[in-house]
């Protein structure tokens, strides 16, 4: 187990995932390789990401070997956080849902208020993977919603050689989320950050 204490100059992975297809290997696929490659983790899911690894027992494993709860509903304002402050987030994967509403600015869930603060604070880094199809891609806001959030300075994870799209229900079975390139993303942002 990792534990909850960590060194002042531990860098801190804020991680928030959504109810999408792939979110199952969170902890196997970027929590352990992020905490092996020196990162202090926070785990932050939306309600549905939540209601999902929940009921596989990932939950509890995320808590297991990152020592700190894994958040998806709002503190109470007498109690403090329970996560570190974040060096860097990553949303991964990201809905379609999650991407619109971030472009947008609705934080309407604990994860969501969290991205949005982090978005608004421009020194701190924010990488997303979104996790869509085709159909998705040609959503007629789909463009406006990515262009927004590069704007505002989010490191966006994808493109043909990361994540080909493929139609609803047409790509390959078992397809892995880009997890290494997630997180690759996310050392060069914070090294970016660092230097800049």
């Amino acid at each position: 187990m990792q534990g909850s204490a960590m060194t002042s100059d531990q860098r801190v992975l804020g991680v928030v995932a959504t109810g999408a297809g792939g979110v199952e290997k969170l902890r196997t696929g970027l929590v352990e390789p992020a905490i092996a490659q020196g990162w202090q983790v926070g785990v932050t899911l939306t309600p549905t990401a939540a209601t999902w690894l929940d009921d596989l027992g990932e939950v509890a494993l995320l808590e297991k070997v990152t020592g700190l709860p894994v958040r998806s509903a709002p503190r109470l304002p007498r109690e403090q956080s329970p996560h570190p402050p974040a060096s860097c987030y990553v949303v991964a994967p990201a809905s379609a849902n999650t991407v619109a509403k971030l472009a947008l600015g609705i934080a309407d869930n604990q994860a969501l208020t969290q991205l949005c603060e982090a978005i608004g604070t421009r020194s701190l880094p924010v990488v997303m993977f979104p996790r869509i199809n085709a159909a998705h891609a040609r959503q007629p806001a789909w463009e406006s919603h990515l262009s927004t959030l590069r704007e505002a300075g989010v490191w966006l994870v994808g493109g043909p050689d990361v994540w080909p799209l493929y139609e609803p229900r047409e790509a390959p079975p078992g397809r892995e989320l880009p997890w290494a390139a997630v997180l690759e993303t996310a050392e060069r942002a914070v090294a970016t950050d660092a230097t800049s």
